[in-house]
């Protein structure tokens, strides 16, 4: 998952794609190991071209407690990931004409709340319905254990008011995707897991995806951990029935490979069918996937997180690239390693945060940028000059020290990123944040 301050408000431009350089793979598995170092990840890195494999590695233990190590093979829960299957599944059965994705909700729930009348499949496959979340009400933690059905699930924010009128807005809801899962199964007569398995992980023989079950004896399956003040701890227990359609997968990079080539290669869905699930509706989301651009690249990509697991996904379609990253150990790891991968997978320099080099400036140049910055409608960055150095506020956020690389350009020490003040016949005007992904301007208040 992203940078709490920053990711949000990126906004990602476009250009025309070179031609991909030779990856380096010495360097690949140098950033995959500072991040393992750095106990934020631990699990398999897979990136492709085509069909070509340029790197793959797995890095620590598949099992602390008996020293298993982790391999190309093994079997991580993935998350949210979940949610292009499940999407895709839905679009299957929008093609053998078993539902329509304008179809409203309630055709499939007769007990549909009367708020919910507008609400159709293309809303929820967005995250346009304005439907809350099961996942962010206060007592998720103490439910994520509990043995829950679907409809249990979405009992639990069913009478809660919209969020937003539906389609006005997109905001990410596990209730959605949950709803879903439950429209594949009345209209494929089989349960969600079923049609998965014989319409989706069979036919592209990936024997090693599935729906994950705690009582089921899983071979190769990685025990899942999170970092704790103590150091790596055993993740919480979560019942497999929480995440449902919406995140209750489990797979290895080798079988999400096949996934990715049959799916972009439209050998599991049409053409048109892929134009929609890899078209932007509201936000920065199709259906399944976000799509967005890297260094000017277009992208698909999706990560997941669950306890004890994070991963990270991401496709390229103008160079056929693809980097996999699957862990179990919560943390940034996997997305900062498939952004670093992919960048490096297309020949363009990657830099790590131990890598970077600071200069002095004097007092006087620093506090010239001194003042607030609009990064948002509702959110600015203070910047502040604080024991001869300057430090960094964004509204909400803790405050953090950024070192300079150059007389305007400067790095947050925490964080992969860069802020470029702007200055116009000597007076500074704003703020460029810059980080994997895109830039944004901050205008000087």
């Amino acid at each position: 998952m992203p940078h709490p301050f920053l990711f949000a408000l990126i906004l990602a431009t476009s250009s025309a794609t070179a031609p991909a350089a030779p990856a380096p793979v010495e360097r690949m598995d140098q950033v995959a190991r500072y991040y393992v170092d750095a106990q934020q990840f631990m699990g398999s890195v897979l990136v492709t071209r085509g069909d070509e494999v340029l790197f793959s590695k797995a890095y620590g233990s598949a099992n602390l407690e008996w020293n298993i190590p982790n391999t190309p093979d093994t079997k991580f829960r993935i998350g949210s990931m979940t949610k292009q299957f499940t999407a895709a599944a839905i679009l299957l059965l929008e093609e053998r004409d078993k539902l329509e994705l304008d179809d409203p909700i309630k055709k499939y729930f007769a007990n549909a709340p009367a708020a919910w009348e507008k609400i159709t499949l293309r809303h929820l496959l967005g995250h346009t319905s304005g439907i809350a979340s099961y996942t962010n009400t206060p007592d998720f933690g103490r439910m994520s254990s509990w043995h829950a059905t679907p409809t249990e699930l979405v009992e639990h924010v069913r009478d809660k008011p919209l969020e937003f009128e539906p389609g006005a807005q997109m905001r990410y809801s596990n209730t959605g995707y949950v709803l879903l899962g439950m429209v594949i199964e009345q209209a494929s007569g089989t349960s969600y897991q079923a049609f998965l398995k014989q319409n989706i992980f069979d036919p592209l023989g990936m024997k090693d995806t599935g729906y994950d079950d705690n009582a089921m004896v899983l071979p190769r399956r990685a025990a899942g951990y999170t970092p704790s003040a103590e150091g790596i701890s055993n993740a919480m227990y979560v019942d497999m029935t929480t995440p449902f359609a919406a995140g209750a997968l489990y797979s290895t990079a080798p079988d999400l490979q096949r996934w990715q080539r049959a799916l972009f290669g439209k050998r599991l869905i049409s053409a048109a069918s892929l134009e929609a699930m890899t078209t932007k509706g509201k936000g920065d989301y199709g259906m399944g996937l976000f799509i967005g651009t890297e260094s000017g690249r277009r992208r698909f990509e999706h990560g997941g997180g669950i306890p004890g697991f994070n991963a990270k996904m991401s496709y390229y379609p103008d160079t056929g690239m693809a980097v996999i990253a699957l862990s179990n150990l919560n943390g940034p790891g996997p997305d900062e390693i498939v952004d670093k991968l992919g960048a490096l997978a297309h020949g363009d320099p990657v830099v790590l945060l131990s890598e970077r080099k600071s200069i002095s400036l004097p007092e006087k140049v620093l506090r010239r940028y001194l003042g607030r910055y609009q990064v948002e409608p509702d959110r600015v960055m203070t910047v502040s000059y604080v024991d001869g150095q300057l430090q960094c506020q964004l509204t909400g956020d803790n405050m953090f020290p950024i070192a300079a690389k150059s007389e305007t350009r400067f790095f947050p020490l925490p964080f992969d990123a860069e802020f470029e003040f702007r200055v116009e016949k000597g007076k500074v005007t704003g703020m460029i944040l810059r980080q994997p992904g895109g830039e944004t301007f901050a205008k000087r208040l």
